[in-house]
């Protein structure tokens, strides 16, 4: 069976010191065999763009939020341009929002309450939710155990077995990036052997995470195909299955059309 073309459920276009000329990328990418992107909102200014981005091109998708990183910056006003943006067809899920506590940009007090708000407005409109963790997995489970429902999705997930236990356990789904492809990441290719295979999908968060060879570069969406052959090669099946896998899984947790 041919796959589907792969869709990169995460990457950031909408960056445009990073991505002066997205449109050209997205072309780039699509030529790569990679039919569809998300890009990923971290503030206003990149939700806006991702936006703007998505209804100019039928390939791209947008998401909208406010990331821990972003949290000093958040007003409640914000709320109601993210409710505004969520009712847009192209606009797919709210993040990517979460927890950080490797930078700590925000204090972890302020940080949980710009999620906590996020949520809010996320159960309010049973959206999708893209989160962000970093050194937090297990603040970010408490936080979401009392909350738990269908539609959350753990970005770039790199927790250990028990904290992948325990995020399945919720339903919870993840993203796989180019660390998949690394020499050195037994652990994490044990961590996605352990999950359900049917709420994995791929992403590549470029500009950042390059998966091999092109570590020490920027990434860029085309390359989401390493990552799944490296994600592929993790469960011991095949590259096409893996693809058509993946596909099926992103156009099931974001609602895009076949």
């Amino acid at each position: 069976m041919t796959p589907r073309a792969l869709v990169d459920t995460h990457c950031h276009l909408n960056f445009p010191n990073l991505f002066p000329d997205p449109d050209a990328e997205v072309d780039f990418t699509v030529a790569a065999g990679v039919g569809r992107m998300i890009a990923v909102g971290c503030d206003h200014e990149t939700s806006q763009h991702a936006v703007a981005l998505a209804e100019r091109r039928t390939e791209v998708f947008a998401t909208v939020g406010c990331h821990p990183n972003s949290a000093g910056e958040f007003e409640s006003a914000f709320l109601d341009t993210l409710r505004e943006w969520l009712a847009l067809p192209k606009v797919v899920a709210l993040g990517e929002i979460g927890l950080d506590y490797h930078w700590n940009v925000a204090p972890k007090e302020h940080q949980h309450a710009v999620l906590n708000a996020q949520l809010d407005l996320a159960d309010e409109l049973e959206c999708p939710v893209v989160f962000h963790c970093r050194e937090a997995y297990d603040d970010l489970l408490d936080v979401l155990e009392p909350r738990a429902r269908p539609g959350y999705l753990l970005h770039c997930f790199g927790g250990d077995l028990d904290q992948a236990a325990r995020a399945a356990e919720l339903g919870l789904w993840f993203g796989v990036d180019g660390p998949v492809t690394y020499k050195s990441a037994d652990s994490l290719r044990a961590v996605l052997r352990s999950l359900p295979p049917e709420r994995l999908v791929i992403e590549t968060d470029a500009p950042y995470l390059p998966p091999h060879p092109y570590r020490g570069k920027p990434n860029r969406p085309a390359y989401v195909r390493l990552v799944n052959a490296g994600l592929a090669q993790a469960l011991g099946m095949g590259e096409d299955e893996c693809a058509t896998l993946t596909t099926a899984n992103a156009e099931r947790f974001f609602g895009l059309s076949a």
